[in-house]
Formats: C-alpha cells, sequence, structure tokens
C-alpha cells in the first residue's frame, strides 16, 4: 500500500482522493483506503470507472472515527473537481491507465491560473510518468511534458512495482508530484494546447511541415529565430511557451 503521507504537504486540509478499482476482477470486492494519515482533514473519497458497488470505504480506523470523510461515487470524467471541493485543494489518485491523461491535461488546462488544486499526487504507468517529468531530447519527451511544465513543476515521487498489486499489472507505475508555478505572462493555455498537437502530431516531421497548418506558427518561428527545420522534441518547454505567446497576441 502507498503511504500518501510520504508524498502529501503536512499543511495540506482539503483532500480529494480519486480511487478506482478498474484492476480489480474476478469478484475481487477491492480494498479499503488507508485514510488513517488523513486525521483531522476534510477528505471526499469517490470512486469511478467500475467501482460501484465494490467500493468500501473505512470511515475509522483503529478505533477513531474519521467523521469528515464524504462517498460521492461517480465517473470521475463527469464531476467537477472545483465544484465538488468548493476550497483549495490537493489531488491525490491512483488513475485508471486508460484515462489517466485525460483527467491529467484538464487538471493542467484552463485560462485561469492559479488553479483551486494545489497538487496532483498522481500514480501512472512508469511510462507516462517519463512522458510528464522529461525534457527536449529525451525519447520520452512530448506534449504531456510541455503541458505539465511550462506552468507547473513536475517531479517523480517514486517508482510502483508490479507487485504491489493484486493481481499484478504487465507494467511498472510511478507517482508524479505536480505543484502550480507561476504562468507566464500573455500566454494562452488553449493555443499552447493546439500549438503542441500539431507540433507533436507529427514529431517526426520538420516544424516547417508539423506547423504549416497552423496559422501564424512559422512567421513565429522566424520571429523568435527557431529554424523551422528542427523537430519538435528538440524544443524546449520554453521554446513553445515564446512561440505561444507570440501567437496569442
Amino acid at each position: 500500500m502507498i503511504e500518501f503521507t510520504k508524498i502529501v504537504p503536512d499543511s495540506l486540509h482539503h483532500t480529494c482522493v480519486i480511487a478506482t478499482w478498474a484492476n480489480m476482477q474476478n469478484g475481487d470486492d477491492g480494498q479499503p483506503i488507508e485514510l488513517a494519515n488523513f486525521a483531522d482533514r476534510s477528505v471526499q473519497v469517490f470512486g469511478t470507472f467500475g467501482a460501484g458497488g465494490n467500493v468500501r470505504i473505512e470511515g475509522s480506523i483503529d478505533g477513531t472515527n474519521y467523521a469528515p470523510l464524504t462517498d460521492p461515487q461517480g465517473n470521475a470524467l463527469d464531476i467537477n473537481h472545483d465544484e465538488l471541493m468548493g476550497e483549495p485543494y490537493a489531488v491525490v489518485a491512483n488513475l485508471p491507465y486508460n484515462v489517466g491523461t485525460l483527467l491529467f491535461t484538464r487538471w493542467l488546462g484552463g485560462e485561469s491560473w492559479p488553479p483551486l488544486w494545489t497538487s496532483l499526487t498522481l500514480m501512472f504507468q512508469h511510462e507516462v510518468a517519463q512522458r510528464i517529468i522529461s525534457g527536449a531530447g529525451d525519447d520520452a519527451y512530448g506534449r504531456l511534458a510541455i503541458l505539465a511544465q511550462w506552468r507547473s513543476e513536475a517531479k517523480l515521487a517514486m517508482k510502483v512495482h508490479r507487485s504491489a498489486f493484486t493481481p499484478p499489472p504487465k507494467v511498472m507505475s510511478a507517482i508524479v508530484h505536480v505543484t502550480p508555478a507561476p504562468a507566464p505572462d500573455g500566454v494562452s493555455a488553449r493555443m499552447l494546447e493546439r500549438l503542441t498537437e500539431a507540433a507533436f502530431g507529427q514529431r517526426r516531421k520538420m516544424l516547417r511541415q508539423s506547423l504549416k497548418g497552423h496559422p501564424g506558427a512559422l512567421d513565429a518561428l522566424a520571429a523568435l529565430g527557431i529554424d523551422e527545420t528542427r523537430r519538435a522534441e528538440t524544443l524546449s518547454v520554453a521554446e513553445f511557451t515564446a512561440v505561444a505567446h507570440r501567437l496569442s497576441a
């Protein structure tokens, strides 16, 4: 079992725990969520993707009752987490592998910044975690790294061996910890999302090819002195942000 206190700041007050048992099959009724380390904190817990009635929430541990616990079970993709929490909160989640990146990019998106969440502590497949924390030139570097790093700080908190799960999956896992950072002035998040989507949609091609259909992108490269014969994976997060800034004007 992962001990959240190894990752979650001591100052954390309001926590959103997203729990999923999507990998529990063949009649396994799931595992209780260990909440002992969340004593005296306001905690929201909900299951997602196949959890249904299989989720068991432990409201008391070692004779101690944790009254703040609530259990609004539902599909995490259908829940507005800001509205659910109503105040600054941290997210701690073992995300379903098939929708983990979608939830992650939703939390990272939006024009309003800083976000209501104060940190994201998320478990992914190890290869996805590498895509989040990698830098320009790395094999894993791509759109996910840029979206995670242009106005946030992302780090690998710990690796999780496949033997930690029952039944064990075929892949290794890792936990990534993300905290908001100051956002560059004058950069539209939507513009950066569209720019990186175009650039990495044809990542093996030169920028002059992958971005030719993106209005103003090639002119922005020229104005910034970025060689259009480079490939997307060679541009740093700062360079992509600079291009998005010019296109956001």
